[in-house]
């Protein structure tokens, strides 16, 4: 859909952290050129232990509810930047211990026009994982890691039809074992896919309609 925000200059600016791991006992190494690279790339071949951390946020928030999503919210006025907020959102969401994971920079801000909002993603690797869990279910219902081979599965690759304004959008989506992945976190995770070389061809005129 249209990333052109209707008011720039009121643009809320917040940062997500979206934090690969590898479900294991040990810790796990971050590659020096970044998370997870494996033999495979490429060619769509990823390891079946890497996986991503998602939330699903309460049906009763007035924005985006429902969706799934990464942790995540808005900048502070004491937070450093886009990721002292990602992570200090990360852990009153979900528990996580901020010292088991390396911050490997920052993506391009991304507008948000529904909120207004302008959204940092924050990539991160998961050195030592930790136990996460919903923290306030005023917010967050569930907390949980999403194997990236799976979102990967041509199979499980649709797309989205979204209405703004009197404008249709159509954009990439996920689904995953009976949970729908869409809006900002779809195509944040579709477009690290496609500059990492790990998504294959699927079928784009597959749609599915949110619920929410």
């Amino acid at each position: 859909m249209s990333r052109v925000l209707p008011d720039s200059s009121r643009a809320r600016h917040a940062a997500v952290l979206v934090l690969f791991g590898v479900l294991d006992s040990a810790p796990a190494s971050a590659p020096a050129s970044g998370p997870a690279r494996t033999p495979g790339q490429g060619n769509g071949h990823v390891g079946r232990d890497l996986d991503v951390l998602l939330l699903r946020r309460a049906a009763t928030l007035g924005s985006h509810p429902g969706q799934i999503a990464f942790p995540g919210g808005r900048l502070e006025a004491a937070d450093a930047g886009p990721i002292a907020a990602a992570l200090r959102e990360a852990v009153e969401e979900t528990g996580l211990d901020p010292h088991g994971l390396e911050p490997l920079g920052t993506l391009p801000a991304l507008a948000v026009p529904v909120s207004n909002h302008l959204v940092t993603p924050v990539p991160a690797w998961w050195t030592r994982p930790s136990q996460v869990a919903a923290i306030d279910h005023d917010e967050t219902v569930d907390v949980f890691r999403m194997p990236v081979a799976d979102l990967l599965d041509p199979a499980n690759r649709v797309s989205t039809t979204h209405t703004y304004g009197n404008r249709s959008y159509r954009a990439p989506a996920f689904t995953v074992d009976g949970k729908l992945v869409w809006g900002f976190t779809a195509i944040v995770l579709s477009r690290m896919f496609e500059e990492l070389r790990w998504a294959t061809p699927w079928d784009r005129d597959r749609v599915v309609e949110p619920d929410s």
